[in-house]
């Protein structure tokens, strides 16, 4: 219990000296905008236009990238809903995020396990030419931390369960 508990301070530190980051206001906009293309639609636009623009290889990565979404989605709500970890604003005393969370609980977060798994397909399917969007994944889990609705630990949390579903997904289909 007291390693849990030393995380969850780590935690709480981590996220407030981010927070002194808040006070730029072009970091917040981007932040913002950043955040927003984690939403989703990438992942579901990307392989779309892969398989409309050369269904040949599109079709194998668009079947990739179905069965590593039908596998994180629903596994992301059940760790989610089974953790249940309150988000920043609802644990530490005054203190407001900048955008509303689209949900109750924070472990793991859903943009970034999202983000990391498509960064992961891309990479794995692609090869090193689809490395910037691990820098883009990362921005996104950033961007939550920065806007106060995920703590550094769920982005991580979040981070490896789309990592290790992609790299499953991607050896189940292919070897």
């Amino acid at each position: 219990m007291k390693l849990l508990d030393s995380l969850t301070h780590y935690d709480h530190r981590m996220l407030l000296w981010c927070m002194d980051l808040r006070f730029h206001k072009p970091l917040i906009l981007l932040a913002r905008a950043v955040s927003k293309t984690g939403d989703g639609y990438l992942q579901l636009i990307l392989p779309l236009s892969i398989y409309l623009l050369n269904p040949e290889h599109g079709e194998s990565f668009l079947l990739l990238a179905l069965l590593a979404f039908s596998i994180e989605r629903p596994l992301y709500w059940v760790l989610k809903n089974s953790f249940k970890r309150n988000r920043p604003p609802d644990i530490i005393p005054c203190f407001k995020s900048i955008v509303e969370a689209s949900d109750k609980f924070s472990f793991p977060s859903g943009h970034t396990a999202a983000a990391v798994l498509l960064a992961t397909l891309c990479c794995l399917y692609f090869g090193v030419i689809a490395l910037p969007l691990f820098i883009w994944a990362i921005c996104v889990g950033i961007s939550r931390v920065l806007l106060g609705v995920h703590f550094p630990t769920d982005i991580l949390a979040g981070s490896a369960l789309g990592m290790l579903i992609g790299i499953n997904c991607f050896h189940y289909l292919f070897g």
